[in-house]
């Protein structure tokens, strides 16, 4: 029987992985990232330009976020390997956050995402009143 390294056992594991299987932890970390303020914090961290973001900063930067969440998130954030957190010892204590390199591979993709839905909202918001219209219709005439 041949002897198979570490790094082989690893990468086995790695093909076997199936985001549509429920007991997959890459669907675990599917979830993680779709989350809406992941999505949000992630991108406000990309567009700083390798520059790290205040905490109030990134308060500032998404609206509707609230403390706990922003916390929480880049707790999240931190314990995934996305996000550096330094704390820098003054009165009161300046916290910074930067993305890692693999924070910084995501960033990208979730900034491009947050595009399209820009670019493309005013479209399937007509799509959507179009559907709700039609359905409106069809149920008046049952």
């Amino acid at each position: 029987m041949a002897t198979r390294t570490a790094a082989d056992r690893r990468e086995e594991a790695r093909s076997a992985y199936d985001a549509f299987l429920r007991e997959c932890p890459t669907s675990q970390l599917l979830a993680r990232i779709s989350d809406k303020w992941v999505g949000l914090i992630v991108s406000a961290l990309a567009q700083a330009d390798d520059r790290s973001m205040r905490y109030s900063d990134l308060g500032r930067k998404i609206p509707g976020v609230s403390q706990k969440m922003l916390t929480q998130t880049l707790r999240s954030l931190e314990r995934d390997g996305l996000v550096t957190r330094t704390v820098t010892p003054t009165v009161p204590a300046r916290v910074d956050y930067r993305l890692t390199e693999l924070g910084s591979s995501l960033g990208g993709l979730l900034t491009s995402v947050k595009q399209w839905a820009e670019n493309h909202f005013d479209e399937v918001n007509a799509h959507r009143e179009s559907h709700d219209r039609e359905t409106a219709t069809l149920v008046d005439n049952a």
